[in-house]
C-alpha cells in the first residue's frame, strides 16, 4: 500500500541520515523524499513516500515519533490530504513538433522556462497522476533530461 508520511522535525544536522537509517532497518525503500522549512525557520516538514504494509508503517511511525528531533508524524494515507510535485523536463523539438508540444504544455499548464536550438524546458506542478500524464505524452518527443521534486503534502481542513 502507498503511504505518505509527513513529519515535522527540528532543524539540526544528521536528521536525514537518522531517518534514512530507520527506514533501512525496517527494510523499506523510500520512493521520494522532500523537505523544507515551515513557517517557523527552526522547524522543517519532511514528506516521505513509500510502499509498505500497514503493520510495517505502524511500527515505523511509532519509532519515528519516539525520535528526539521529531515534533509530529502523520501517515497521510489514512487521512485526506492535498499533494503536489514539481517537474522540470527538457524535451527535444523540431520545427514540425513545436506547435504540438506547446499545445500539450497548455493543456497541462506547464510553463516554458528555457529554450535552446533543439530542446525546450518546462516546469509543471500537480499531483502525481498529472505529472505522470505529462511525462507519458512527452516521451515520444524525446525526453533529454528530467528532475522531479518528490511529493509535498498537507492534511486537508483545519488540522
Amino acid at each position: 500500500m502507498k503511504h505518505t508520511i509527513s513529519a515535522l522535525l527540528r532543524n539540526r544536522p544528521g536528521v536525514l541520515a537518522d531517518l534514512a537509517l530507520e527506514f533501512k532497518q525496517s527494510n523499506l525503500n523510500i520512493k521520494s523524499i522532500a523537505c523544507g522549512e515551515t513557517e517557523n525557520p527552526e522547524v522543517s516538514r519532511m514528506v516521505i513516500c513509500l510502499e509498505a504494509e500497514n503493520d510495517q508503517m505502524d511500527q515505523v511511525t511509532a519509532h519515528l515519533a519516539a525520535m528526539d528531533f521529531i515534533i509530529q508524524v502523520d501517515d497521510l494515507a489514512r487521512k485526506e490530504f492535498v499533494d503536489r510535485e514539481l517537474l522540470l523536463i527538457k524535451v527535444r523539438f523540431d520545427r514540425e513538433s513545436l506547435t504540438q508540444l506547446m499545445q500539450v504544455f497548455e493543456v497541462f499548464r506547464a510553463a516554458v522556462v528555457g529554450m535552446g536550438q533543439e530542446t525546450i524546458t518546462v516546469e509543471m506542478a500537480g499531483d502525481q497522476e498529472k505529472v505522470e500524464g505529462l511525462i507519458k505524452l512527452l516521451t515520444p518527443f524525446g525526453i533529454k533530461s528530467m528532475c522531479r521534486t518528490g511529493l509535498i503534502a498537507l492534511k486537508r481542513g483545519d488540522e
